[in-house]
């Protein structure tokens, strides 16, 4: 208990002290480019460091920072996003639940870097959202999606939703299926506990979706899951029955 009260005190001096730099930097930054490079992967990594986590990244060779595209990945827990943010080293934007950006500061540095708010409660929210999400790829920013919606409550991979694969078809960018796995021991969904402990992510080749139409999206969608499922380890496949 002792260490994950000094996690997340540290961690919230980290998200302070950072916010408050965006927030600094955006009338210099109006596109958010140096506050995700500087200040956003800085706060993944310093968070890691506190948490005591080691972090493998396999497959960096398949990131073309030149082409845009959506990194799709499965959802663990909240140190995917932290771990997501050390390792990735290009311009991207999540598109992340419209809770976050309410949290004061952490919400205040989320919109500086440009990252993108997803508002279920109603349909209309949804569409202006992912059109958001095409101006940046538009802007050749990618964008982050975890199609799963949420994080796993019981370290097994949830159904896919369709948003992100309409988004990819809609914009021609090409599906990049990232695997995530160890985030799940270090931090649950269920406790706020932290743990010690390894993160490990794949990111495989992409999937290209240049001549797809919609009548494509349950193939692509089949196709992303699959490849993210085979990046797992064979155990982390069945945490829903060893819980």
């Amino acid at each position: 208990m002792l260490k994950t009260i000094f996690v997340w005190t540290l961690a919230g001096i980290v998200t302070i002290v950072l916010s408050i730099c965006a927030l600094l930097t955006v009338p210099f930054d109006r596109r958010g480019r140096v506050v995700h490079l500087l200040y956003a992967r800085s706060w993944g990594w310093l968070i890691l460091k506190i948490a005591g986590v080691k972090m493998q990244v396999v497959g960096l060779e398949h990131i073309d920072p030149k082409r845009p595209c959506i990194y799709m990945c499965n959802h663990l827990g909240s140190f995917d996003i932290f771990a997501l943010l050390a390792c990735l080293p290009v311009q991207f934007r999540w598109l992340a639940k419209v809770e976050l950006f309410k949290i004061p500061i952490l919400g205040w540095g989320m919109r500086a870097a440009g990252y993108i708010s997803l508002d279920r409660s109603r349909r209309r929210r949804v569409y202006e959202s992912m059109e958001s999400a095409a101006r940046k790829i538009r802007e050749e920013t990618s964008v982050v999606i975890f199609p799963e919606g949420s994080r796993s409550f019981d370290g097994a991979m949830q159904p896919f939703m369709n948003g992100g694969f309409n988004l990819a078809i809609r914009a021609g960018v090409p599906i990049v299926p990232i695997t995530i796995h160890g985030t799940w021991e270090i931090m649950p969904r269920t406790t706020k506990r932290v743990k010690k402990g390894n993160i490990r992510i794949v990111i495989d080749r992409p999937i290209e979706t240049k001549d797809c139409t919609m009548k494509d999206r349950r193939r692509l969608m089949a196709e992303t899951e699959r490849r993210i499922r085979a990046n797992l380890p064979a155990p982390a496949q069945g945490h829903a029955d060893a819980a």
